[in-house]
């Protein structure tokens, strides 16, 4: 179906992909793997003729087979011969569906403009196509998706819409970017079940992108793994994840936290290129069980809410309960674990212990002290000693503002150091800290990479010496070996800074990895507490069954 061979493509001077080749068979699906820069997307944009305006190709040939058994080269058509391939012949999931849906415009319609854009249907019969493709999609109330605004939508609806417009025309090759980044467990399985029941159903052929190896196995008959642009192994699924053969790819499969032990240190892809890996782990420093005894916060029948509906004269008249009547205590020195789906509250509880968002009942203490009597100094405090590192790095920085600018503001809002001079130093101090160069210093937001730029938020976290750190998400879009390095750099920080941490993710292999004691939310009410390894080991409630049941491939992370 797919013959690409040669395939380099350069952004000035600088080589984005060389010499790419791999061949793709009908109602196949190949794999390709790689870190964030290893040219997942730009293959992908390249057979799509979405390339960037500065980007040149080089050499190469991409030979595609038609529903006719007519042969074109896709790097060698027109824009307005594109225009009659793309979503009729080859067809595109974006990593992000929330900025590839247009917010001012329902789903429905949006939906509506791909099937008549890709297909000879009009009038009813092409609305009664959009209600088709949404009940194919698995949504289980079509009509209200159809008339609903993205906003309105979960992350697994909306991706399974970005779905629905992709099969609008009936394409013989989609090409899947990244489509389950971010999402939870159980979307993500549901997700990958879905694209496979439609690849048996149509026959296509698919190229399905992601940095998690677990999802690769999971859905992929081939495998090709990318590395600065090239292809540095290329085989079946089978081969590939049971006998790799290059360095990195032994890195990329052993970055993910296993869930059988517990080392202190995960291995980094950095470990296998350079030989590290073969170090006896266990002489660098093992991962203890500690008892903890002092409570830091107690949290006890808290509720927040949210306003859903007001009457004509603007009163509540009912409101949705986002965290419902939990209790919690998080001791000095431990990390608490918070696993659940997507809307469980997760989010909502970490901002309601900030007191960032108001509990409408229940008491919240921080070292015996219930947050709503607190008097200024004490506010002041416990705003220093309590901080949150975002799910987003790149928007919880501000654009116009240097790394050194970024990191000194709560210095300086907090008076801490008397000069810029020593403010600075605590600021190189810092980077140091979180392994970053001191010429990050003068540095912007966009010079920097998603990993980079998560280190740069936990320094600015550690800049007034904390004694919490709620980490919301914070590992949850970077690629596996990013990801041991930012958990290898948050225990290091722990035990130096004797930080205690509540750590919220929808990763339980992460959250099991790094986590002392797990709690699990499920629609805003807790279900479940205990160890790390007493909810994997033996979980007692049927959801956290079924969220362990849905890490993928859990037998390449044991």
């Amino acid at each position: 179906m797919l013959k690409v061979e040669n395939l380099s493509v350069k952004f000035g001077n600088i080589n984005v992909l060389s010499q790419v080749s791999f061949l793709l068979e009908k109602g196949e699906i190949l794999g390709v793997v790689g870190e964030s820069g290893s040219g997942k997307t730009i293959t992908s944009l390249c057979l799509m003729g979405l390339l960037p305006p500065q980007a040149i190709i080089e050499s190469g040939t991409s030979e595609f087979l038609l529903k006719g058994n007519d042969t074109i080269n896709l790097l060698a058509l027109t824009e307005k011969k594109f225009q009659t391939i793309r979503g009729k012949h080859i067809a595109m999931i974006f990593q992000e569906p929330q900025t590839c849906l247009n917010p001012s415009m329902p789903c429905g319609k949006q939906l509506l403009e791909a099937v008549l854009l890709n297909s000879d249907l009009r009038g009813n019969a092409a609305k009664k196509r959009c209600f088709d493709l949404l009940t194919e999609m698995q949504l289980p109330n079509p009509e209200k998706v159809y008339n609903s605004y993205p906003h309105q939508l979960s992350g697994g609806q909306k991706q399974r819409v970005m779905i629905a417009m992709a099969l609008s025309g009936n394409p013989e090759l989609l090409i899947a970017d990244e489509p389950t980044t971010a999402l939870d467990v159980t979307v993500q399985k549901g997700l990958l079940q879905l694209l496979k029941s439609l690849r048996d159903k149509y026959q296509m052929g698919m190229i399905f992108i992601s940095h998690d190896l677990g999802l690769i196995r999971e859905i992929a008959d081939k495998v090709i793994v990318l590395q600065y642009g090239k292809v540095v192994e290329q085989g079946s699924v089978k081969q590939i994840f049971s006998s790799p053969q290059n360095p990195y790819t032994k890195g990329l499969l052993a970055s993910r936290p296993p869930l059988n032990q517990k080392p202190y240190r995960l291995l980094t892809v950095e470990d296998f290129i350079n030989g590290k890996h073969t170090q006896d782990q266990s002489s660098i420093k093992k991962s203890s069980t500690n008892t903890y005894i002092n409570i830091l916060y107690s949290a006890k029948s808290i509720v927040t809410s949210f306003i859903t509906k007001k009457n004509l004269w603007g009163n509540a008249i009912k409101r949705f309960n986002a965290v419902d009547n939990v209790s919690l205590e998080l001791f000095e020195g431990e990390i608490l674990g918070v696993v659940g789906e997507s809307g469980s509250g997760k989010t909502t509880l970490g901002r309601t212990l900030l007191n960032l968002i108001q509990n409408q009942s229940g008491t919240i203490t921080y070292k015996g002290i219930d947050l709503r009597e607190m008097d200024r100094n004490s506010r002041s405090q416990f705003r220093k000693e309590v901080q949150l590192i975002f799910q987003d790095p790149y928007s919880s920085l501000n654009p116009r503002k240097t790394i050194g600018q970024a990191i000194s503001e709560p210095l300086r809002v907090n008076h801490i150091y008397r000069n810029e001079k020593d403010r600075k130093q605590r600021v190189l101090d810092l980077l140091r800290n979180v392994a970053l160069p001191p010429e990050s210093y003068y540095r912007y937001p966009h010079e920097f990479s998603g990993g980079q730029r998560q280190r740069i938020v936990i320094a600015r976290a550690l800049a007034v010496n904390p004694k919490v750190i709620i980490c919301d998400e914070i590992v949850s879009a970077l690629d596996v070996s990013v990801q041991a390095q930012v958990l290898n750099l948050i225990k290091d920080l722990k035990e130096k800074f004797d930080l205690t941490l509540l750590f919220i993710s929808h990763d339980l292999s992460v959250v099991k990895y790094i986590s002392d004691r797990i709690i699990v939310l499920k629609n805003g009410a807790l279900i479940e507490t205990g160890s790390s390894d007493e909810i994997f080991n033996s979980p007692k409630t049927e959801y956290t069954k079924n969220l362990i049941n849905s890490i993928p491939c859990r037998e390449i992370i044991n």
